[in-house]
């Protein structure tokens, strides 16, 4: 297809979004994080399951409703666009939470500010984000070739995935996720003073006239920045899903509202998704065999290979993550069985040789020794009670002093 009828192909097909929309969905999003501040974490407390199940039911609704929504004001494409940016966008966030254990670890945040540490966080997230997609929005509007550039650099964060996830396997000891600062820490370390410990849940305070930053200001920074880092290959993602930036931004923003509900939800489980970086691997190299495919349509190259539908991209990314959560669970469910039968059979093969050791050196355990003291007892007992009074006691009858008594005469 020449490059001019791809153009009007693609302005017929654009998705014609008002200053309303982005208004709305900006003041959607300022309105959830004001109900989480002063609302729901205006006094600090350790989440329960029920409570982080509520929340998290509560912003995977509002995204559904937002793609419903696409779905009747727009069209059926843009909402399988959504749809798989969403859940591409979300599949992508659980690798963050591994990361943000060991920050928050590291750091040692009481339990009680978890949540509000992680919100402050993912808002920080958010904002960059935000300035991260329309400006890759331009970027790409104005040099068509960065789409091959996105490509390449989401089939190598593929290959690293890959590439982790085997050594997991071959080395699940491996000191990887020992967390080091990153250079946004280390630079605000040198800047500010930084108080020894959490003051509350304050980010700064005051101190003989001076202002220092606590420890929950640099923890926020810290997954802030870290976040910045993951998105560095989630938002060309989401652009090898669909060109437009208010699906990109709703889909990075009900994904993320909604992940510190499930930081705590799945803490425990996460260990349990051995197969997590080969389903990333898989939807990541995906999504750049698409955006490669588009960027050689958009030059007028392989024109016979189709271009991959909004509703394939979703099925595939779907049956991904359901495959590698299936798959996980089996996995370590018949580790779990494994492990419990050999250490089953090493306690009876332990017990058989300390049997055998004392068999060798003619003595029995002291198991068994105690075993056959208690038989005799009993016996003694049982003996006992069935002689009568008067009986005599002969000697070597199981009498205690086995003397002979005195004879009557």
């Amino acid at each position: 297809m020449p490059l001019n009828a791809l153009a009007a192909t693609d302005a017929a097909q654009s998705m014609q979004v008002h200053m309303h929309e982005w208004l709305a969905l900006g003041g959607l999003v300022v309105a959830l994080i004001g109900m989480d501040l002063f609302l729901h974490l205006r006094k600090p407390h350790e989440p329960t399951i029920k409570e982080c199940t509520r929340w998290l039911v509560f912003y995977v609704s509002l995204a559904v409703v937002f793609g419903v929504y696409t779905l009747f004001r727009h069209s059926s494409k843009f909402a399988f666009e959504y749809f798989a940016a969403y859940f591409t966008e979300y599949s992508l966030s659980i690798d963050n939470i591994f990361i943000f254990i060991i920050i928050i670890g590291s750091f040692r945040v009481p339990r009680k500010y978890q949540q509000k540490v992680l919100l402050w966080g993912i808002v920080t997230a958010l904002v960059l984000r935000l300035v991260f997609i329309l400006l890759g929005a331009t970027l790409l509007e104005s040099f068509s070739w960065l789409f091959f550039i996105f490509a390449a650099f989401l089939l190598w964060t593929a290959w690293n995935q890959l590439r982790e996830g085997v050594e997991d396997r071959k080395d699940p000891d491996h000191d990887d996720d020992v967390y080091k600062p990153n250079a946004v820490v280390r630079g605000a370390r040198k800047v500010f003073m930084v108080t020894d410990g959490f003051v509350g849940d304050k980010m700064l305070v005051r101190r003989n006239h001076k202002t220092f930053v606590t420890p929950f200001f640099l923890c926020i920074i810290s997954i802030g920045s870290a976040d910045l880092m993951f998105a560095l290959d989630s938002i060309p993602a989401s652009f090898g899903l669909t060109a437009q930036p208010f699906i990109i931004f709703a889909a990075n923003a009900f994904a993320l509202m909604g992940l510190r509900q499930l930081f705590f939800l799945v803490e425990g489980l996460l260990e349990r998704l051995v197969y997590l970086h080969y389903g990333l691997a898989a939807i990541l190299a995906f999504i750049g065999f698409k955006l490669l495919v588009e960027a050689c349509h958009g030059q007028g190259w392989l024109e016979i290979v189709p271009d991959i539908h909004p509703l394939v991209s979703l099925a595939v990314i779907l049956v991904i993550l359901v495959l590698t959560v299936v798959t996980s669970l089996g996995k370590t469910k018949r580790e779990a069985i494994e492990g419990t039968n050999v250490e089953e059979a090493g306690d009876e093969i332990e017990a058989g040789r300390v049997a055998q050791a004392f068999r060798e050196k003619g003595a029995e355990p002291s198991g068994a020794r105690k075993s056959a003291d208690g038989r005799q007892l009993e016996e003694s007992q049982r003996s006992g009670e069935e002689r009568q009074p008067g009986d005599e006691q002969r000697p070597g009858d199981g009498s205690l002093s086995g003397r002979k008594g005195p004879s009557n005469k």
